[in-house]
């Protein structure tokens, strides 16, 4: 019987062996197209996702291809007990490879990409969600691959999948407070409330800045107690959480003084608002402050207030700029508007397309974009770049954030927020513009909503981009009351002012202009009272301190 069969056994490995040598040439030829041919054309891209797909894919590919190739040749043999062995093997083997092929594509590709897509976005439950996704994803997938491989091998799961459904119930009513704050997590990004770095006053009154929401519970940063705090989601859902980031940075501050009655009340009230209005870091109209900025906080021996007050005169005047830009731009887009109201009645000729798109492309010429048309494939592509004009959006406000940054009283951290905080801001007008400009010069289906989408931009720039100083952003001195000691009677004033940015010098930047705001009151009033105005009894002071 074994002579009789051995010449098929001869001739089932000698297919094997010619199979196996066809497999090695096809491997060394995938490898050669895939690592220099393929790699020399993704090297020209200008972006690198696709080389970097093809070196997280060449070796896993690789290596499937010859498990494949294996799997296939070895079916030739006529050794029953053998093939099924190895068919087991070369199954496994595949499902570990294509398993570990998905894990890095989806790590190193998928996640990666869209992180670095996620820092330019104004939401915040992406960079809370690709976290989540980063760590739990492979986990599912390696659970999902160990399940194949044991069925590959003949594994019964039925007993194991009965004892899970039984120990998924204990262990769910042993873990339902951790669920419950995962679940709460989940709905704090679904509702968006507050975004990282926001500052936030809770119940008990601790005003801290947002760290990060996980899985189970949320991170703080206290300001008064310079320490993190670790607050479980579901506790953190449960409360009322104000928002002092929203819905603008600036923050409402008040402080009191309170002023001898003998002292002329007006007078004191007009020292009051400009010395607030003079000092570079509360809001109100900037030419005022300019004005005022040279009659108060010249102290002499204080070389920090005076450098305070000369780099805030050149970042009010950037910020100036900034204003003046915006105003063009905003009644530029409201002119646009208007002129896509009338053309979009009777539908949109091309040539009316064709002057939108050229008064479209002045107003992005102020802003700091400039639009090159290329040609590729006999398709008209748009490449948009920034200009190098000197008075265009972008670049008056990088010389703002600039000057910003030199302010005395900034922390280090602080130095790269701001400019971070506006290059993410930059970086979306530069895409909402490109995908306006997309549209008007190919509106097909959407030309009666051009002027819809205009208005959105406009809107945009005002509320999110840079709000304008208002009006009622002005101080405020009022007065609210009296008190009386030994000393004589006072007159209480509440001094309401706004401070442009809370996130500043770890939180405590609004402490520190109260103060210096209430040091300069002080300091005027006392200095510039009149013998009149002073009290008989010398002992008393004009201002109580």
């Amino acid at each position: 019987m074994l002579e009789k069969f051995l010449p098929f056994a001869v001739n089932s490995w000698a297919f094997v062996l010619s199979d196996l040598a066809i497999s090695a040439i096809a491997t060394t030829l995938l490898y050669f197209v895939s690592f220099y041919i393929l790699r020399s054309i993704f090297r020209k891209f200008e972006r690198d996702i696709a080389l970097v797909t093809l070196n997280v894919s060449m070796y896993p590919v690789l290596i499937a291809f010859v498990i494949v190739t294996l799997k296939f040749s070895f079916h030739r043999l006529i050794e029953i007990d053998l093939i099924e062995g190895l068919d087991r093997c070369f199954t496994a083997s595949l499902i570990v490879v294509i398993s570990y092929w998905f894990i890095q594509l989806f790590t190193q590709v998928f996640i990666y990409y869209l992180k670095d897509y996620t820092k330019q976005t104004e939401v915040m439950w992406d960079d809370v969600l690709l976290p989540l996704l980063d760590a739990v994803i492979p986990v599912v997938i390696i659970l999902f691959a160990t399940v194949l491989v044991l069925k590959s091998f003949g594994v019964d799961l039925t007993s194991i999948w009965v004892a899970l459904g039984g120990a998924t119930f204990i262990i769910g009513f042993a873990v339902k407070d951790i669920l419950a704050n995962f679940f709460s997590g989940v709905v704090l990004l679904i509702d968006t409330p507050f975004q990282f770095g926001d500052v936030l006053r809770l119940e008990n009154g601790s005003v801290g800045i947002l760290r990060k929401i996980g899985v189970r519970v949320t991170q703080l940063y206290i300001l008064e107690n310079h320490c993190d705090v670790y607050i479980p989601n579901s506790v953190l859902q449960g409360q009322n959480i104000t928002n002092l980031s929203r819905p603008t940075t600036y923050y409402f501050y008040s402080t009191k003084i309170e002023v001898l009655q003998g002292y002329q009340l007006d007078d004191a009230k007009q020292v009051m608002e400009a010395a607030i209005l003079a000092h570079p870091d509360t809001l109100g109209d900037i030419d005022r402050k300019l004005e005022l900025m040279d009659c108060y906080y010249n102290a002499l021996a204080d070389q920090n207030l005076a450098k305070q007050q000369k780099l805030g005169k050149l970042r009010l005047l950037a910020e100036s700029e900034v204003n003046l830009k915006l105003e063009e731009i905003d009644q530029a887009l409201e002119a646009l508007a208007v002129t896509l109201q009338f053309a979009e009645k009777g539908g949109l000729t091309q040539d009316e397309i064709d002057n939108v798109q050229q008064e479209y492309l002045e107003i992005l010429t102020s802003i700091g974009i400039e639009v090159i048309n290329t040609t590729k494939n006999n398709r008209l592509l748009f490449e948009f770049i920034e200009n190098r004009l000197d008075d265009t959006l972008i670049k008056l406000v990088r010389q703002w954030y600039r000057a910003w940054i030199r302010d005395p009283n900034l922390l280090n951290e602080d130095e790269a927020v701001i400019p971070d905080e506006w290059e993410l801001k930059i970086n979306m007008l530069k895409r909402r513009v490109q995908r306006l400009f997309l549209k008007i010069s190919n509106p097909q289906r959407e030309e009666t909503r051009l002027d819809d989408y205009v208005m959105e931009l406009k809107q945009w720039l005002r509320e999110r981009f840079k709000e304008p100083r208002r009006k009622w952003q002005e101080p405020q001195i009022l007065m609210t009351g009296t008190n009386h000691d030994e000393s004589g009677i006072y007159i209480e004033f509440k001094l309401n002012f706004f401070v442009d940015d809370i996130k500043l010098e770890n939180g405590r930047r609004g402490d520190r202009i109260s103060s210096q705001i209430y040091e300069e009151v002080v300091r005027y009033l006392k200095s510039s009272a009149t013998p009149e105005a002073k009290p008989q009894n010398n002992s008393k002071p004009i201002v109580s301190v």
